[in-house]
């Protein structure tokens, strides 16, 4: 493991306020769109990783989300009354239920992605390309360390 001598816990700290702040304002840039569909934040999750794994299963939906049965309930739940997602039953394994995006649910996907890429769009756009690629990476390594 090579040590980073030059990263003192304050600087640390300072990293983690960036991160948390980075993640609350470019979530904070939908919520208007959730409020006028009367959803919130878990909402918006889901629809985001349906948007990247449409047919997911609600097991591996449950895995990458961290969060209980009965969280994930409510909000397919609301997602299906909004006509936003269906489900639809395996053909070789009728006991998994794949969800998919309706249409009207790729569309509510597209104005709230069109909000956040803004502000990651222009924030990319004024990096150079090895910024980004090292951003990328630090990101990556953040995600996939084991503690």
């Amino acid at each position: 493991m090579r040590e980073l001598l030059y990263l003192k816990d304050e600087q640390i700290k300072e990293f983690i306020e960036k991160i948390f702040i980075l993640y609350r304002e470019s979530f904070a840039d939908t919520k208007n769109v959730l409020e006028k569909h009367s959803l919130g934040l878990a909402h918006h999750k889901v629809i985001h990783l349906l948007s990247i794994y449409n047919g997911i299963t609600i097991s591996v939906l449950l895995k990458k989300l961290k969060i209980t049965k009965q969280s994930l309930h409510r909000v397919l739940n609301d997602l299906v009354k909004n006509k936003y997602i269906f489900f639809e039953k395996d053909k070789k394994d009728t006991r998994l239920k794949h969800i998919y995006l309706t249409e009207e649910g790729n569309k509510f996907f597209n104005e709230i992605f069109s909000i956040q890429k803004k502000r990651i769009y222009k924030a990319l756009l004024n990096s150079s390309s090895k910024e980004v690629l090292y951003f990328d990476n630090v990101i990556k390594r953040i995600i996939n360390e084991k503690i």
